[in-house]
């Protein structure tokens, strides 16, 4: 249901309905980790820069983390309250400190890894989201003054594309 490759090409993660998530050494050609933590089908998964963590969610409303160098379960991200949505799509930011989420519900949550807190809600409609992702930190991306790296779109069943600077202080 979910693949991702990592930026340096040596690893490929893929996330299936039964609620796996296996993580695959492409020189080597075989499979390296089958990671435990969601039981429920995994609808995205995403490396962090540098690979030092891969992320995958899906229909348990979760986030669960994952160390590379062990393979082991090191976190949930999960927001306290309502009822989870489906999670249909993650992004790490390039600094790997921010993980974004799109979600079936329509929101799309930026969490502090560090913390192990979602920082912000944004929601603009209750239509499914099934994409996001952090533009890139150049000048030319975000406009002059603006070095941060703290914007980002989203696309999904409205049919049309969001942009957002989050305000978080990230």
């Amino acid at each position: 249901m979910a693949v991702d490759l990592s930026r340096d090409g040596r690893l490929t993660a893929s996330g299936h309905e039964n609620g796996g998530v296996y993580v695959f050494n492409n020189d080597a050609g075989r499979m390296v980790y089958s990671l435990s933590g969601l039981a429920k089908p995994v609808r995205t998964v995403a490396f962090s820069p540098g690979c030092k963590r891969l992320a995958a969610a899906g229909n348990a409303g979760i986030i669960a983390l994952y160390d590379m160098e062990h393979g082991e379960h090191v976190a949930n991200l999960s927001a306290p309250g309502n009822r989870p949505s489906w999670i249909t799509s993650l992004d790490w930011n390039d600094t790997g400190d921010y993980l974004l989420s799109g979600q079936l519900d329509g929101k799309v949550k930026v969490w502090d890894v560090a913390r192990g807190a979602c920082v912000a809600t944004h929601s603009e409609t209750d239509k499914a989201l099934w994409c996001v992702r952090w533009l890139p930190p150049t000048e030319r991306a975000l406009g002059p003054g603006m070095g941060k790296g703290d914007r980002f779109c989203a696309a999904g069943a409205s049919r049309s594309l969001s942009f957002y600077r989050e305000a978080t202080g990230i």
